[in-house]
Formats: C-alpha cells, structure tokens, sequence
C-alpha cells in the first residue's frame, strides 16, 4: 500500500462538525480516487453527535427524540463526541475489494494501540470492532438482582435496555463484568476507495450511549480506555500511537483479497 498521509482537522474546542467532517471525506475521497492525493487519513474529534449507518433500526434510535445524523456507512447507531478519537482512513484499495480485510486491519492496529497502553483487547466473532472481553458467564454478577439464566436482554426480543435505568446501561458493562466495546469500526467502500473509519473511546463520557442501542448489540456494553486503566488519559497522549501504529499496518499490509480454497 501507498505511503499514507495524516491529517489532523480539529480537536478539543475545535473539534469538527460530524456534517462538514463528512464532507471532507467526500472531496477527499474524490482526489484519492483520481490519484491527486496519496492514501489519507483524517484523525479529529467530533461535537456530540449520533449517526445511524444503513442497518440502523428504528427501536434502536434515541427515545427522547435527540437528532440523529442517517450515514452511507455500514453497520448500525453510534455516539461521537468529546473524548473519542475519530479516525476516517480512505485508501485506494486494489479490486475485488476485500472489505473483511480491510475491517481486520483497522482492528489490528487499534488492539495495538490499546496494547501499548496496557488494556488487553480482542476481537469477537461476528461483531466488528475492538473489544474487552468480559468474564465468562457464570462468573458475572447477576444484573438486577436476577440470575443471569433469566436476564430478559438476552430472553426477551422485545426487552428495551434503554427503559431500565443503569443496571441494563451500556456505559456500565465493566462494572457488570461484561464484553464491552471500546473501538467502533463502520466503513463504506465507494469506487475502490474507503471511507468513514474507526472512532476510539479514550475517555468520552460513555452515558451517551445510554440513550441508544450501540450498534444494535442489546447484550454488552461501551468502554473507554481511561475507565479500563483507571486513571486519566487524553486524545493527545493517545493520538500519535493510533499513527504509529495505523501507519505501521496500513504501509505494510498486502491489500489484496484474501485467496478463498475451493471446496475439495
């Protein structure tokens, strides 16, 4: 793959609008696919904001009527705001395109990141994203003072997490010991070239996504970095290690699709 440049566009008090982000990454993804610009990343931080990939349901938006921005991306509802470190890396990518791999490799580099600053992630079999597995279920405490065979998340289809206050909230799945997801991976393939990307939880206030159902998952929650090491961490201290790293995968990875054995 291509040498591949960063760009920072905005954190903190100038931190970017989801919408003019999004535009962005049209006119860049533009250029890439015209060869005008080298492969490139975008790394900023977003105002609160919601956005629903194509998959999103209607049960699993904002019950309180909060704006949620529709996106061309794939995957379901997420929260970004402050705290979150925001990566959309448009490459140029050889055809057939390989989305899977593609997802792989954005997770490769952000579990080393993770890694780096001593929180132990992993992947999960048919849930993309980077994510701290949580005890095994036995060994969990019982949520609501029910025993886990009768937890009605994962019993009920029609059971609501976002109507039950905080013993069924996202943002507590570490103190109920369960899988949580600190990396959102959501991305689009247009022409060859991809867009969107990954968003980071370094130490966002994760109460945000009490009011959805992140990424359609009923049964696990969000985490952040700081609140899994315990102490304080900023996207700053964080963002040159998701460079590091991001540029390390991404410059050294074969993007070709991955060879399918014939049935015998």
């Amino acid at each position: 793959m291509s040498e591949l440049r960063f760009v920072r566009l905005g954190f903190g008090e100038e931190a970017v609008e989801y919408r003019e982000a999004w535009q962005r990454q049209r006119e860049i993804h533009a250029a890439r696919f015209a060869d005008e610009i080298p492969d490139t990343c975008l790394l900023l931080e977003h105002p609160p904001v919601y956005t629903a990939g194509r998959r999103t349901e209607d049960s699993e938006r904002p019950l309180d009527g909060t704006p949620v921005v529709d996106v061309d991306r794939g995957g379901k509802i997420t929260w970004h705001g402050p705290g979150q470190l925001v990566g959309y890396p448009i490459l140029k990518l050889p055809r057939p395109v390989d989305v899977v791999a593609h997802v792989r490799r954005l997770e490769d580099a952000l579990i080393r990141t993770c890694a780096e600053f001593g929180v132990e992630t992993s992947r999960i079999e048919g849930r993309s994203g980077v994510w701290v597995l949580g005890d095994p279920v036995e060994a969990r405490p019982s949520v609501g003072g029910l025993s886990l065979d009768f937890d009605p998340r994962l019993r009920d289809d029609e059971f609501d997490p976002r109507l039950h206050g905080p013993e069924y909230a996202p943002s507590n799945a570490g103190q109920r010991r369960e899988d949580r997801k600190l990396a959102a991976i959501g991305i689009r393939i247009a022409k060859g070239v991809s867009m969107h990307g990954f968003a980071l939880n370094v130490n966002p206030d994760n109460t945000w996504y009490d009011r959805i159902v992140p990424c359609g998952i009923r049964d696990a929650g969000v985490a952040s970095l700081a609140d899994e090491l315990g102490r304080d961490l900023t996207v700053a201290e964080v963002l040159p290690v998701v460079e590091r790293h991001l540029r390390d995968v991404l410059e050294n990875a074969d993007p070709r699709p991955r060879t399918v054995e014939a049935a015998r």
